[in-house]
């Protein structure tokens, strides 16, 4: 028996065979070629093939984990449609005549190699994301299909790395759990194996002779035992049941209150990403929607979305819910949520820049579309409009102004709405310390943790090398969630979180002496928090 101590990425214990699963290697040969014309046209074919491969994986995962965690494959169909990219292809075969594969091969190593050396740790990320669209885009001129990576019977999978194309690409009733030698905790991949809830850990060294050993992943501890003694397994064994038996308890919480032994109530609602959602909201009990992602409508469309297909998918969302709250945060483009129709230029540090509230009062025309749509559905359900990245009571003041006016608009050609609550997203140290102020001017905030976390610490969570320190449970960031909590109170706010802190059960007690409000979490996790509630006194 040998044991191997990683990180883990997800709480659950698998047990099963190994299954070493090991990239396709492509030899690139470098050639020269007569006909430029021709081999740019096979390119362009070999594109397009593996952009109608991007926008399969893309809907398989928008099935499996929701627009949210999809939005990456939106990113790579982005960056495969480059400009500067192609450029770089093309100039490759002109100029100097050589083939398709080398000239993509050397424009992904380039850039891979660009994004690596930079500064900011989004950047860094993207490295991976370049090499990955490049090696598909090899693969298609080489004569590939997709791979799938077929299995026929459930296994550990063990890996050096995983993409996030491959991790949605695997049949997940094969994979009991995924194990890598590398990654960090807050990649996409790391993010769609917790939202697929298989356990997985990370920072193994993986050897070549355990492929088909029997295997111990224990999610809990990060551990990873090979060749488990048999008062091990036995052990395992006994651990995994009590977590089915947990699973079923759980789910005997369906239709029951998230309320305390001593009967004070909390609100527990669910973040989606769009209509695609709501299903998960439904099977998990939702009491509501605590954070309405609509930025996936601007990402998973060529053009600005129209007022009518705004309105349709609000209109939906809130008859779906059948006057549960359906809280809807507004546009919140930018950082690492791109659409080229934005034409946003490049920032050094995209995470503080040109985003969100800052974008919709500058492009007004864009922030009156939207808010007049919501209005509009807010007449078939109960609709909150929350506003994001927000710094300053100016910024709340002139963000209702145009709320107003488009009421007014509205009503000028007796058009139905409802009068909404007013909130804004507390995501920032800025919006923390003057949040009593901001409380006198809306109905609640919702506390973004993710945001509030990284900008608090100054620790940008994709950075891997940075995990070691990253700390949601740093006192600052609590004492900060305190005093949004004591000042929203003070001046008439209700108070909730939407990051993922508030799926963090070790904390729910914390967040209920603190007062919380109300508490917003992926749909999988409801039913947990719930239990981790009615459990307190």
């Amino acid at each position: 028996m040998e044991q191997y101590q990683g990180k883990t990425i997800y709480n659950k214990i698998a047990i099963g065979t190994v299954f070493l699963y090991r990239k396709k290697e492509t030899q690139v040969k470098r050639r020269h070629i007569g006909d430029t014309g021709a081999e740019i046209a096979r390119f362009d074919a070999a594109k397009e093939i593996a952009l109608s491969q991007l926008d399969a994986i893309y809907q398989k995962a928008l099935k499996e984990v929701g627009a949210d965690n999809a939005a990456i494959f939106k990113v790579h169909k982005m960056m495969m449609e480059d400009e500067e990219y192609l450029d770089s292809v093309y100039n490759i075969i002109r100029q100097k005549g050589l083939n398709a594969e080398y000239a993509v091969a050397a424009t992904g190593g380039h850039f891979s190699e660009l994004f690596a050396q930079m500064d900011d740790a989004y950047m860094q990320a993207r490295a991976a994301d370049v090499k990955d669209i490049s090696e598909r885009l090899v693969a298609v001129l080489g004569g590939a299909g997709a791979d799938t990576h077929s299995l026929e019977s459930p296994v550990i999978l063990m890996a050096d790395d995983l993409a996030p194309s491959e991790t949605v690409q695997l049949d997940k009733s094969k994979i009991l759990a995924f194990v890598t030698r590398h990654g960090s905790s807050n990649s996409h991949t790391a993010i769609l194996a917790r939202t697929m809830t298989i356990p997985a850990v990370i920072g193994i060294d993986i050897q070549e002779e355990w492929e088909g050993k029997t295997a111990v992943v224990d999610g809990y501890t990060g551990t990873v035992i090979i060749d488990p003694d048999p008062a091990t397994l036995e052990r395992m064994t006994a651990k995994m049941q009590e977590d089915e038996k947990m699973l079923q308890l759980l789910r005997e919480l369906r239709g029951k209150e998230t309320v305390t032994k001593s009967g004070r109530k909390i609100h527990l609602y669910a973040n989606i990403s769009g209509v695609s959602d709501l299903a998960q909201v439904q099977k998990n009990d939702g009491e509501g929607i605590g954070l309405f992602r609509s930025e996936f409508l601007y990402l998973d469309s060529d053009d600005y979305p129209t007022e009518e297909e705004q309105f349709k998918a609000y209109k939906m969302a809130a008859q779906n819910m059948a006057g549960k709250k359906v809280i809807v945060r507004t546009l919140d483009i930018g950082a690492d949520k791109q659409a080229d129709y934005f034409h946003l230029e490049k920032e050094d540090n995209p995470a503080m820049g040109y985003r969100a509230i800052r974008i919709c009062l500058d492009r007004q025309e864009i922030f009156r579309t939207q808010l007049r749509a919501l209005l509009r559905a807010s007449a078939f359900g109960n609709i909150s409009i929350m506003f994001p990245m927000i710094i300053s009571v100016q910024e709340v003041r002139e963000s209702k102004r145009i709320l107003e006016e488009e009421k007014t608009r509205l009503r000028e050609h007796a058009i139905l709405y409802k009068d909404v609550e007013v909130g804004i997203m507390i995501e920032t140290p800025a919006a923390v310390w003057i949040s009593e102020e901001l409380a006198k001017e809306v109905d609640f905030f919702s506390i973004g943790t993710n945001d509030l976390t990284q900008y608090t610490l100054a620790i940008d969570r994709q950075n891997p090398k940075l995990d070691n320190i990253y700390d949601s449970h740093h006192p600052a960031v609590l004492r900060s969630i305190q005093t949004v909590i004591e000042n929203g109170h003070r001046g008439g706010a209700w108070v909730g979180i939407c990051g993922e802190l508030g799926a963090d059960t070790t904390l729910t007690k914390t967040f209920l002496d603190m007062g919380i409000d109300e508490l917003s979490v992926s749909p999988s996790f409801i039913l947990p928090v719930r239990e981790a509630v009615r459990n307190l006194d």
